[in-house]
Parts: C-alpha cells; sequence; structure tokens
C-alpha cells in the first residue's frame, strides 16, 4: 500500500494537530452559512421573507397615518377659526394694524383666496402603453408614471407666472412646502395621494397657460404625454375659491447633538 499525501512515512509516528487548510476554510464556509441561516430565521420570524407582507403593512400604517394627518389638520383648522373669531372681538388693534395683518395671512395662504383659476391635471399612462410615434423604444416602467420633478414643474411654472395661490390636491400651498414622490404616490404635508394628481391655481389664466408652455420641463414632460400616453389636462376653472393653509407654521430644522 503506497503513502498517501496525508499518510506518514514508513516508520514514523503519526503527526498529532497538523495544520489542514483546507478543512478549516470548509468548516468556516459552513459556520459562516449557518449563521446566515440563522439571522434569516430570526429576522423573518419563521414567516417567508420573500411575501410582500411587510410592504403591504407599512403601506397600510402610510394611509392610516395620512388619514389622521387629515383629520388633524380639518381640526387644527377649525380651532384656528375659534382663535380668531375670539380675537377680532376686541384685540384693542386699529383698523390700520388689522389691515396689515391681513395682507400678511394672505401673503403667508393661511386665509381663503377667491379668483379667477386653472387647473392642470396629471395622471400615469397605461400599463400597457407602446410607443405612439416611429423612431421611439418601447417605454421602461419609469416612462409611465408621474414624477416628482413633473409635478414640480407645473407649481414652480404657475408661481413664475405670478399665481397668487395654488392647491395640491386639496392642500394649499404655502412658502415651506414641499412636494415630494416616493413611487407612485405623492407626499404632502404629511399626506399621501394617487394619480391623477391636480393642481389648481388661482392668477391671470393667460398668463399661467403662457407659463405652462415656455417651461423648458413641461416641454420634455409633454414628449412622454404624446409618445407614451401620459395624463395632462389644462382647464379654465373660472372663480374659484382656495382653502387656507390649515397646517403647523413652525419651522422644522435640524438642530446639532449636544
Amino acid at each position: 500500500m503506497s503513502n498517501s499525501a496525508d499518510s506518514p512515512p514508513t516508520g514514523s509516528s503519526p503527526a498529532r494537530g497538523r495544520f489542514r487548510p483546507v478543512r478549516v476554510l470548509t468548516a468556516a464556509v459552513f459556520a459562516l452559512a449557518g449563521l446566515i441561516f440563522f439571522t434569516s430565521f430570526n429576522t423573518a420570524k419563521g414567516t417567508n421573507i420573500r411575501t410582500d407582507a411587510s410592504l403591504l403593512k407599512l403601506s397600510d400604517l402610510i394611509h392610516e397615518r395620512s388619514r389622521e394627518n387629515g383629520e388633524l389638520n380639518d381640526a387644527n383648522a377649525s380651532l384656528r377659526d375659534d382663535v380668531e373669531a375670539l380675537a377680532e372681538r376686541d384685540d384693542g388693534s386699529t383698523e390700520a394694524e388689522d389691515a396689515k395683518l391681513t395682507a400678511l395671512e394672505h401673503g403667508a395662504g393661511t386665509q381663503k383666496l377667491t379668483g379667477e383659476a386653472i387647473s392642470v391635471t396629471l395622471n400615469d399612462a397605461p400599463p400597457d402603453a407602446t410607443a405612439k410615434l416611429p423612431g421611439y423604444p418601447e417605454p421602461q416602467p419609469d416612462y409611465l408614471v408621474i414624477h416628482q420633478q413633473d409635478l414640480q414643474a407645473v407649481v414652480n411654472a404657475l408661481w413664475q407666472s405670478g399665481a397668487k395661490g395654488i392647491k395640491v390636491m386639496d392642500q394649499r400651498l404655502i412658502s415651506t412646502s414641499a412636494v415630494r414622490c416616493v413611487g407612485n404616490t405623492l407626499i404632502l404635508q404629511g399626506r399621501v395621494y394617487s394619480p391623477p394628481y391636480k393642481i389648481t391655481a388661482v392668477g391671470d389664466p393667460e398668463k399661467m397657460q403662457q407659463a405652462l408652455a415656455a417651461s423648458k420641463a413641461i416641454q420634455n414632460y409633454m414628449v412622454y404625454v404624446n409618445v407614451y400616453g401620459l395624463g395632462w389636462k389644462v382647464t379654465e376653472d373660472g372663480t374659484v375659491t382656495l382653502p387656507g393653509y390649515s397646517g403647523t407654521v413652525d419651522l422644522q430644522y435640524a438642530k446639532p447633538v449636544e
């Protein structure tokens, strides 16, 4: 019987504790695999981690918080009306001071605003949309949904046209409002919305429509409207009353850790 690479030479004593790198590496791999399996099981708590159940729970939580925020905003608006009514009884201010305060409130967007208005509605394209014009590629999923920059482009164009007030969906915008999208949903001032998205602005209808047409970002969006069927609709609404902003006006900012 010939000696193998692992057998000791004839006449010599077997080596004890010989270091064998291959066996050590194999053991380490199995140990790491066991740790990964244990961690996955512990994280999933015995559930199938490939399902979307956790994502559905998160979505439900977001919509529930959105509903609660809407109710709180409505309650806050009602209380603000009560406070203002009590303050107007006898606040000791002059007519000039009252006029100045009213002008500031209108400028801040906390009071209702009535005037000539237009509305812009944006919507996702059909999920089975194809390129309608020659020379364009078939759409990626990203091409068929409204993005944050699309909404921002409309809002910015309307402000640039001299709009006196803007409402997105059912909420009035103020100077600190941020239009943000997560996936295919809009998050505005703590509330969540799904398309179609409607933006209403009070101002000079002709100037507002001219500003929309002149916007480079909207011109780019219109390519996707014409090629892939994204939704775009502009209407003149006549006289409209926008609601006053009813949320908190306190500024939120980061603070250094002490």
